[in-house]
């Protein structure tokens, strides 16, 4: 039987662009002598060729791993919450809905300054979209200190699993309440975590 069922995966390659555009912090995983190496960095995915791109710092002990063409997992990260069976109008067990998106791909180092500080502007405009009320100049004076001590790599994608848990294997009904319960329940925590966390 393959896991998870089919009815929570979505191999639609649109809709996991969504989420790597909608939740570009992605969890980087390389593996080394049995040794996982994790480190979380948005990566943004460019058109023109389908690779994503990003950067790490030098002094991360996974950067040693990102060039070679070395393999690699990357987790996308969407909405989650947990379903409570009383959202529901038929009798359900609780359960948690969840949007994930997970990639392997090989990754390649780009020793080059132009480049880099191509990619730099390109990401900064890509996450003020859509207001733009900052712009990073190619000629920021900070960010041409910074610059030795960044990385870029590109990650070509060799395969994409989407795992959408949210309650498709329900009634119609029920899968939009779950679908509403994920907004509330995401809104609300989120608020909630900061109000404790940063009181």
């Amino acid at each position: 039987m393959k896991y998870p069922p089919k009815h929570h995966q979505d191999p639609d390659t649109l809709h996991m662009l969504e989420v790597i555009k909608t939740y570009p912090l992605a969890t980087v995983i390389s593996v080394e002598e049995n040794q996982p190496y994790i480190t979380h960095l948005p990566l943004i995915y460019r058109e023109s060729d389908g690779k994503l791109i990003g950067h790490i710092d030098i002094y991360n002990p996974q950067t040693k791993l990102m060039q070679g063409n070395k393999e690699l997992t990357i987790l996308f990260s969407g909405p989650q919450c947990y379903i409570s069976p009383s959202v529901y109008t038929s009798t359900q067990l609780p359960t948690w809905n969840y949007i994930k998106v997970h990639l392997k791909g090989t990754v390649k180092a780009i020793d080059n300054k132009d480049a880099l500080i191509e990619s730099l502007v390109k990401m900064t405009e890509f996450m003020e979209t859509p207001e733009h009320k900052y712009v990073l100049e190619a000629d920021n004076p900070r960010m041409e200190g910074a610059l030795d001590y960044i990385k870029m790599f590109e990650i070509t994608i060799d395969s994409w699993e989407g795992k959408f848990k949210l309650s498709q294997d329900k009634k119609a009904k029920d899968t939009a309440n779950a679908k509403a319960e994920l907004i509330r329940a995401s809104q609300q925590s989120i608020k909630s975590f900061l109000d404790r966390v940063f009181s």
